[in-house]
This record gives structure tokens, C-alpha cells and sequence, in this order.
């Protein structure tokens, strides 16, 4: 049985990772699998996957942020959807696809992920039991989550952009402070380093986070929200009415 702290927040079953996905499954599926999952370090920058390289394993993020960006001719990144404990790394294995388009790599680490082979993965998946139901429903919020991302960075201000990201951080993350370079940040906006120095410098101007030196600290989250666009609130209603 999951079970919830004082604070709100679920915690997994003692000997459990802090993935959701795997926290969530019946003693049974659990310790079907466990054989099969390797714990990982992480670390920041660290490449999950590579552009059109296979997809041999699938990755359970037990904290942080993994960001799977879609890369351009010229080397061009912008990222397209992040993944944290809620969910995996690797969704191709699921549909059935082997290559990936783009990157996917560590924004923000927290401790460790488990990996597990695409072989394991997809006779765990054939069973149609509680492993493939979890997997599937991700899936339905990973894809809600692409089409948002890709409305948000037609449609909406860079700065509310922005706010919409933190705040699926501080979600993810579980706490007030994080490390993010500029450099990353311009990636996940799909903008330049001197528009996002300006939006970085005009939320903290309103009191709504403090940035140094690639150091966030959530100031006003209430703020956040109200500053950020529809598609936070879009997205995180569609994941907990999936439960994830």
C-alpha cells in the first residue's frame, strides 16, 4: 500500500523506489520485476538517451527532472516534455519503437533511477497485468503533455512559459530550491540566454523566485501560478485524474 506523510505527499512501501509507477504496483508485480531493475546514480547533463541511437533499457526516475528534447539538423535543441518520479524515460519501448529523435537527459538530479532492460520491460508489459495498466495510463498523460507543451510554446509568452516549467519542477522535486543554468533553461523555453537572463530577472524583481548563480529558490509559488499559463493547471488536473 502507498502511504501519504503528514506533509500530503505520497510515500512509497518500505524497500520500494520513490517512483510512483513502481511504488504503486502489487507485492506480486513488484517483486516479479525487482530482479530486472538496476538503481543508477544521476547526475546533471548525464544523457539518457541519444539521437537515433536504440532504446536497450527504460529508465524509472526515482527523483529530479529528465528533459526529452527533439534535436535539429544543426544541433538546435528544444525540449518538448520533462519526466519525474510520476513517470519513466523510454516510451518508445512501449509503443514499439527503437529509435529516438532526440536527447533525453538529466536537468535536475536528485539521487538515482531505476533501469530495466527493453526485454524484461516488454514480457512485463505482454502480461497485461497491473505493470502495463500503470504504464499505459502514463502514457495517456505523457501524451497530453506533448500536445500542451506544443500548444504552450506557439501560443503563450516566454515568461509565462517559464512559470508553467517551475512550477512542474517544484512538483517533481519536492522542494523550494533546485540547480538550473541558464543555459538549460533557454533549451526548455525554446529561447535565447539574454531573453531568458530578462525573464529570470522580472520574476524575482516581483518577488516570485530568487535565481544566483544557476541556483533557483521558489519564493511565492501562489505567484507562480497565477503568472503561468493555462496548460500547468491543463496538464496537472489531466495527471490526477490518471492518478499519477
Amino acid at each position: 500500500m502507498v502511504k501519504r506523510s503528514t506533509s500530503g505527499r505520497v510515500s512509497p512501501p518500505a524497500g520500494r523506489p520513490k517512483n510512483k509507477l513502481l511504488a504503486a504496483l502489487p507485492p506480486e508485480d513488484f517483486a516479479r520485476i525487482l530482479p530486472h531493475l538496476k538503481t543508477i546514480p544521476i547526475k546533471v547533463r548525464q544523457v539518457l538517451y541519444r539521437r537515433d541511437e536504440p532504446v536497450r533499457q527504460v529508465f524509472f526516475p526515482n527523483g529530479g527532472v529528465a528533459s526529452i528534447t527533439a534535436a535539429m539538423n544543426d544541433g538546435a535543441m528544444v525540449e518538448i516534455a520533462t519526466v519525474g518520479t510520476e513517470g519513466m524515460v523510454g516510451m518508445n519501448a512501449f509503443f514499439g519503437g527503437g529509435m529516438l529523435a532526440g536527447e533525453t537527459m538529466i536537468q535536475v538530479p536528485d539521487t538515482s533511477a531505476e533501469a530495466m532492460g527493453t526485454d524484461a520491460f516488454q514480457k512485463e508489459i505482454d502480461r497485461q497485468g497491473a505493470f502495463h495498466d500503470g504504464i499505459r495510463r502514463y502514457s495517456q498523460g505523457l501524451l497530453t503533455l506533448l500536445m500542451q507543451s506544443t500548444a504552450c510554446m506557439a501560443l503563450h509568452h516566454v515568461q509565462e512559459r517559464c512559470c508553467r516549467w517551475l512550477l512542474m519542477t517544484h512538483d517533481r522535486v519536492g522542494r523550494d530550491e533546485f540547480d538550473l543554468s541558464h543555459e538549460f533553461l533557454a533549451m526548455m523555453l525554446g529561447s535565447t540566454r539574454p531573453t531568458v537572463s530578462v525573464v529570470a530577472a522580472t520574476l524575482q524583481k516581483a518577488g516570485l523566485i530568487r535565481y544566483t548563480h544557476g541556483h533557483i529558490t521558489i519564493a511565492d509559488r501562489q505567484g507562480l501560478e497565477r503568472s503561468s499559463c493555462e496548460c500547468y493547471s491543463t496538464v496537472k488536473g489531466h495527471f490526477d485524474r490518471l492518478g499519477l
